[in-house]
């Protein structure tokens, strides 16, 4: 534990937050230096969004005190902490795509002229923010939607920027970012941390959070675990106190060494693909084996899981599903067939906002029978506890409306409605993804356990050490081409990374 300089910048003490039926804070402390990055660690709903919300008044608190240089303070409205100098960048990044940058960067701001907008000084006001703050060059009267998100993430850091006097709040703003745009962002953060910003840094990546944060201070179950200077806590401990328990970093990869061969193929392709988005390649997926698509972003991985479960309508090649030859695949089709499909992004293609936890779950098997076959509401529950139990669904009921969950919580509810149409299939596009080290832990196992029930599984994700931990074998693939395969003896991080780098041709397995 440290000791805490004097130079504190923002300052939360005892903070409680409940909400019916759960208790999302409890006499939290928080503090945070001038001129620092730090750090909020934790599993999903361990309580760092709660946190934030409350700081910036997005959610009223029950209990305790916030100080900003030394003085009380009470946000009421996002606007109001704006206004104190405390401003959010979400991991959803809120801004319009319809209209220009700089239009983005003073929304409700636009300097005037004789009653009206001064478009001359707002775009010159614009260019001088991003280049001078920022480091970043771009024409500031194109639409927002003609630019990487990368970039519209640098848009709305811009924005709060300009807002905020002295506190920068980022959730996981690098959870879309490649290698080179999340080095670009941490050049910015860098800057802006030793222009005297204080900047709350909320990752579940461990890499970054070691690579640009000072201090961390950890959440679990809504409670302050600790506070500890970064070089001081080592990663095996910053995750056991993250989960509660000792840590095995090995645990997945002595699961996987222990599981036998598979031999029977169920899926294979032969020249399957789709022009433009897919190059036509040979594939083949055994029953009760972990199948990994690995890549760089862009690289093909999740337009062929779309191609596989007939999303997008492959233009050439067969599809085989049980020796049985398959030409026009529709997701209608593959459902019937035993397949399922976790796409990457489980806010927009996964989870229904409005509808609770029970018909999320039910959803799957209800397309599975049919529009007719109306699963009773009794059976709806007996279906959904039985997920819940299973998967550890954090809820306090089922009829919750799913997106009051933590995002890995709505993760699990995901993986709950394939798993209760009894898939013979499971593609899982990312499934870890903004997900906690506890949460990512669970799934992982998950994986290899309905992968020995004789579930196959195609596997996306970016992780590559995720990658060699869970897969038996592993699809390389590079501009929308497959270059090659690794099977479990051959596999390593740098094996792939070599292969994504020189697009060096492997053995076909």
């Amino acid at each position: 534990m440290i000791q805490l300089s004097s130079a504190i910048l923002l300052r939360a003490e005892g903070i409680s937050k409940s909400f019916p039926g759960v208790k999302a804070l409890s006499n939290v402390n928080f503090s945070l230096r001038r001129g620092e990055i730090h750090s909020l660690m934790g599993e999903n709903g361990a309580g760092k969004s709660t946190l934030i919300k409350v700081l910036t008044g997005v959610h009223e608190r029950d209990e305790g005190s916030f100080y900003l240089e030394g003085k009380p303070i009470n946000p009421v409205s996002p606007q109001d902490a704006q206004n104190l100098g405390i401003s959010t960048v979400y991991q959803e990044i809120n801004l319009c795509e319809n209209l220009s940058v700089a239009e983005n960067i003073f929304i409700g701001r636009e300097p005037k002229k004789r009653g009206r907008i001064d478009w001359k000084e707002m775009n010159r006001r614009a260019e001088k923010i991003l280049s001078e703050r920022l480091k970043i060059k771009i024409d500031v009267t194109k639409i927002l939607s003609s630019y990487s998100t990368a970039i519209q993430q640098m848009v709305a850091i811009a924005r709060a920027v300009d807002i905020s006097s002295g506190v920068l709040i980022l959730d996981e703003p690098t959870s879309s970012l490649d290698k080179n745009e999340v080095k670009q962002l941490f050049e910015v953060m860098t800057k802006l941390k030793n222009e005297g910003m204080g900047i709350v840094f909320i990752s579940h990546f461990l890499d970054q959070i070691y690579e640009i944060t000072d201090r961390i201070t950890i959440l679990r179950n809504g409670e302050q675990i600790g506070e500890y200077e970064t070089k001081e806590i080592s990663r095996s401990q910053l995750v056991s106190k993250m989960i509660g328990r000792e840590w095995g970093e090995n645990s997945n990869q002595e699961n996987k060494n222990t599981r036998k061969e598979v031999q029977q193929v169920f899926v294979s392709a032969q020249n399957l693909g789709r022009r433009g988005m897919i190059s036509p390649l040979d594939f083949t997926l055994r029953k009760g084996e972990i199948l990994g698509l690995a890549g760089l972003l862009g690289s093909g991985r999740t337009e062929f899981a779309k191609v596989l479960f007939g999303i997008e309508k492959a233009d050439q090649g067969v599809l085989t599903i049980d020796h049985q030859q398959i030409r026009n695949m529709t997701p209608k089709a593959a459902v019937d067939m035993g397949f399922s499909f976790c796409p990457e992004d489980r806010k927009v293609e996964g989870i229904v906002n409005d509808l609770s936890i029970r018909e999320n779950i039910i959803l799957g098997l209800q397309t599975k029978r049919g529009l007719f076959k109306y699963i009773p509401i009794n059976e709806q529950r007996e279906i959904a506890q039985k997920y819940i139990e299973l998967l550890s669904i954090k809820t306090p009921n089922m009829e919750e409306r799913i997106d009051n969950l933590s995002g890995g919580n709505q993760q699990k509810v995901i993986l709950a409605r394939w798993l209760a149409t009894d898939p013979k299939l499971l593609i899982l596009d990312e499934p870890t993804r903004g997900i906690d080290v506890g949460s990512k832990a669970e799934i992982r196992k998950l994986i290899l356990d309905l992968a020995a029930q004789g579930i196959s599984i195609l596997f996306i994700s970016a992780e590559l050490e995720e990658m060699v931990a869970c897969c038996d074998r592993v699809i390389v693939l590079r501009d929308r081409k497959k270059i090659g395969e690794l099977d479990r003896t051959e596999m390593s991080e740098s094996r792939i990374m070599d292969m994504i780098a020189e697009g060096e041709p492997i053995h076909e397995t």
